[in-house]
């Protein structure tokens, strides 16, 4: 078996321990430091995510701004607690000096702006608690934008390009995985770094309003960002095996995507991911590649090159 690096888009492994009363060091999920530590490097994307409604919701009937502190703080005490495996990162460079002390590298995100309550000037708390990304919106319309399903047809609001100006100032990557495709074009027009849909796939080959048309692809490439490929069974489509993940990688790679596609699991955010039931079974998917035929190459820069990158031009 082949020793390869992986730097992985999106989790919701933090709501999880946080719901779940488990330690990111070992658990019953898809992610842990127990199943990392065969990869030769690991940086991962953290999100904070909860939502009115859900189960588990971190505080009960208050805000779910008020749930983005109880996860941001989970969140530093797993790393805490895991203090000689992992380590808080916000750059290339805080990673590579990880790596060189043989530790994962944890990227901290929010998925949903409603977590810092829609509010440009919450961003600065956010950049010092060393949020490296934001996707504006989950699966509701909020005060910034419409959302893939929800009001679909409604862009970004005039506090949304202020909210997404000031992300590029502060170098907090927009992520555009769960927006509208109005809300898309309207940050494709003020982006001037490169944009991440962090776990969103190909529509084009299966049809699911969560998946990016070839033209929001083409754009992310032009504008030398990632598409973080997502394993979730109902946006992978058809046989939910590896063959139906490649489908869609080879279809980003037809559009010219080879330095812009990455991996974007979305583990422990679902209940059925395609043929890989936990983050450790990467290595089959890497030597599925690998035997057909694609060069390491282009393996490597999908498992870890691309999204580094991208970070590295924060």
């Amino acid at each position: 078996m082949r020793l390869f690096s992986v730097f992985d888009a999106h989790c919701d492994t933090i709501s999880r321990c946080w719901r779940e009363y488990e330690g990111l060091d070992r658990n019953t999920g898809m992610i842990s430091l127990e199943r990392t530590a065969g990869f030769a490097q690991y940086c991962q994307f953290f999100a904070l995510w909860t939502a009115d409604g859900y189960t588990g919701y971190p505080v009960g009937g208050d805000s779910v701004e008020r749930a983005y502190h109880v996860l941001l703080r989970c969140f530093q005490d797993q790393i805490a607690r895991n203090a000689g495996k992992i380590v808080q990162c916000r750059t290339a460079q805080d990673a590579e000096n990880a790596h060189r002390q043989g530790k994962a590298a944890a990227f901290l995100t929010v998925e949903g702006a409603e977590l810092l309550g829609c509010d440009p000037a919450r961003l600065d708390e956010a950049a010092t608690a060393g949020v490296v990304g934001i996707s504006l919106t989950w699966n509701h319309a909020n005060a910034l934008s419409g959302a893939h399903n929800d009001e679909p047809e409604r862009g970004l609001s005039a506090v949304g390009k202020k909210f997404v100006a000031k992300m590029e100032k502060l170098d907090i990557i927009v992520d555009v995985s769960h927006l509208s495709e109005a809300g898309f074009w309207d940050v494709m027009e003020m982006a001037n770094n490169p944009i991440i849909a962090s776990h969103s796939n190909a529509k084009s080959v299966w049809n699911h309003t969560r998946n990016l048309t070839d033209e929001q692809i083409t754009a992310i490439i032009r504008n030398q960002g990632v598409v973080g490929l997502n394993f979730y069974g109902g946006f992978v489509g058809g046989s939910l095996d590896l063959d139906a993940v490649r489908a869609h990688l080879d279809h980003i790679l037809g559009l010219g995507g080879a330095a812009n596609v990455a991996l974007g699991g979305d583990w422990d955010g679902c209940d059925t991911i395609a043929a890989l039931p936990s983050i450790d079974r990467l290595s089959h998917f890497y030597e599925y590649l690998i035997c057909h035929g694609y060069s390491e190459t282009v393996v490597c820069d999908l498992f870890y090159n691309n999204l580094m990158r991208v970070v590295s031009q924060r």
